[in-house]
């Protein structure tokens, strides 16, 4: 027989107050973190990802960490590649708590649920996590409604993506994890460039073609000289190989100090000093460079093929 009508589930005022036991448990056992909706900008159709991802917004939620004895995954892996770390974590925020926070200002395509992409920056690690799944209905309907999310979390990989949310904590962490170019400077004496400031390189002016970075670190060598290293590096104009250029005529230009400095030496795999990527003492890219020149003929157009065959 049908279920009685004078027995209901879904009363309102239960619903409400479970909703509120959950919120209340979130904010005593939960800890505070921080949602950064990642922003689409130029998305590859055929491939089906965004090389271009940024994250200009960081909103914090209060979330409980489901994994009480410590992060999951695979943990801390010794590769011939070096050391990966593979950290996994489940994450549980509450609905009304998401789109009251977060929802009500994201203007995603999918802006009524997490979407799996963005990341959850979590200060008590200093760790960057990268949704996978998000589980939308367990527990499953106790009383006729879905009060959280669960939110199934990897450890965020950095790939140049560029972090502008405006919270130091995170937008530091992030250019400094990011891939970095050296290089050494030379200006005006006193005037060096900012930790933190944008820098622009215009090559082209009749074009528009420039090329941009932020600052990470500056080492003063002399009044006229210093070493930096430039993060987020990006192109702005048609040309799309650019990058920054050794020039003693066109300037380096800082947008918020406003100095302009010029460019001496740019490390690469093949610099003077035999260095690569001051920033990483385990990079042994010039001896792979030098190794492999003993193997293989670069002067060839296909040096991994017949030498006869050209493309």
């Amino acid at each position: 027989m049908p279920r009685s009508v004078y027995f209901s589930q879904a009363v309102k005022s239960e619903q409400n107050l479970y909703e509120d036991l959950v919120i209340e448990s979130l904010k005593i056992y939960g800890q505070d973190v921080y949602y950064l909706p990642r922003e689409i900008v130029n998305r590859d159709y055929i491939f089906g990802e965004d090389p271009a991802s940024q994250f200009d917004d960081a909103y914090m939620i209060e979330a409980y960490i489901e994994n009480t004895d410590g992060f999951e995954g695979a943990g801390d892996l010794y590769s011939k590649f070096g050391l990966e770390i593979r950290d996994e974590a489940t994450f549980i925020v509450s609905r009304r708590q998401w789109e009251r926070l977060i929802g009500l200002f994201n203007n995603t395509l999918n802006g009524s649920k997490p979407n799996m992409g963005d990341i959850i920056y979590l200060p008590m690690s200093s760790s960057f996590f990268e949704i996978t799944h998000v589980e939308d209905d367990k527990p499953f309907y106790q009383l006729s409604n879905l009060p959280v999310y669960k939110l199934s979390c990897s450890l965020f990989e950095m790939s140049d993506e560029k972090f502008d949310t405006g919270v130091d904590g995170i937008d530091l962490i992030a250019g400094k994890s990011a891939y970095q170019l050296v290089m050494d400077l030379s200006g005006t004496s006193g005037q060096h460039l900012e930790i933190g400031e944008t820098v622009t390189q215009i090559l082209d002016a009749d074009l528009g073609i420039s090329v941009f970075g932020t600052v990470q670190t500056v080492t003063k060598i002399s009044n006229i000289s210093s070493t930096i290293s430039i993060s987020n590096i990006g192109v702005s104009g048609i040309a799309e190989a650019k990058s920054f250029i050794v020039s003693g005529s066109i300037g380096l230009v800082g947008a918020e100090s406003g100095n302009t400095c010029y460019i001496t030496n740019i490390y690469d795999v093949t610099d003077q000093t035999g260095n690569f990527n001051l920033t990483d003492s385990q990079s042994s890219n010039s001896t792979f460079e030098f190794e492999g020149d003993s193997i293989l003929d670069f002067s060839e157009s296909n040096p991994f093929g017949d030498p006869s065959e050209t493309y």
